[in-house]
């Protein structure tokens, strides 16, 4: 007998969902003795539907217990009660617990399947769409790397954290595109602003921004920012979530020179 096909015939589940006819149940039984795989097989399908069962269990509302103690001890509403009497269980009673025990044990099995394929799934389509998303940018970054018209700045780290990106700059459409190489995630109430400066009279800067962003494992790292025509320099500072201020220059980041004066 090839045990393996066996087990791969589903002659396990069926054992277990009690769907075997006596007779299947009597050999299944046999076999389990005879090769210890199949009882492992068999073990492993129980544990699989047990832990499944105490996975997906519901705890029942605090006060169900307080009802159903309450329920049981009150009082007849009259004091003559009807007294059935119980025979012996015969075969058709246990037949039909058997069959009922059956259909809960194969919902929770169906139940655990299609729980199983739907994660499944769903990893499956996120893993799709995070390689489209990528595709899609590397289709974006070459484009861009083509453009003749498109001057490079790499942004020089300022801090230990060396948070680096490099700035593709079009100056004759002033389009202003973000690449990010290394930047650390920030917590929530934080973001990256990236800023064009101008050397302006008597050496003052004029720090102009192109727009916050985050980044993150579900973050693009090509980044459209606003457009700009005129440059010396870039910078990307740490600053509170939706700044509408200044540049925190204690929190310079990372800066880069053009070459387009």
């Amino acid at each position: 007998m090839n045990i393996k096909e066996y087990i791969s015939s589903g002659v396990v589940e069926s054992y277990v969902l009690g769907l075997l006819t006596a007779q299947e149940r009597f050999e299944f039984e046999q076999y389990c003795e005879a090769y210890p795989e199949l009882k492992a097989a068999r073990d492993a399908f129980e544990l699989a539907i047990e832990k499944q069962a105490m996975e997906n269990a519901v705890t029942p509302p605090a006060n169900v217990k307080e009802k159903v103690f309450s329920a049981i001890q009150q009082k007849p509403e009259s004091n003559t009660s009807k007294i059935i009497s119980m025979g012996p269980t015969t075969r058709k009673s246990s037949g039909l617990r058997w069959m009922a025990a059956a259909s809960i044990v194969l919902f929770l099995v169906t139940g655990y399947f299609a729980y199983t394929f739907y994660n499944q799934n769903k990893d499956l389509n996120n893993s799709l769409k995070s390689l489209e998303t990528k595709v899609d940018q590397m289709e974006e970054y070459q484009k861009i790397m083509s453009d003749p018209n498109i001057a490079v700045v790499n942004m020089v780290a300022m801090t230990p954290a060396k948070a680096s990106a490099s700035i593709y700059w079009d100056s004759t459409s002033s389009n202003v595109y973000l690449l990010i190489k290394n930047m650390p995630r920030l917590p929530s109430e934080k973001q990256y602003q990236l800023w064009s400066i101008i050397n302006g009279q008597n050496g003052q800067l004029q720090p102009s921004s192109l727009g916050l962003f985050d980044v993150g494992e579900n973050q693009k790292i090509i980044l459209k920012m606003s457009n700009v025509k005129k440059a010396d320099a870039f910078a990307i500072t740490i600053e509170k979530r939706g700044n509408a201020e200044g540049p925190n220059l204690e929190q310079l980041q990372s800066m880069g020179k053009t070459k387009i004066q």
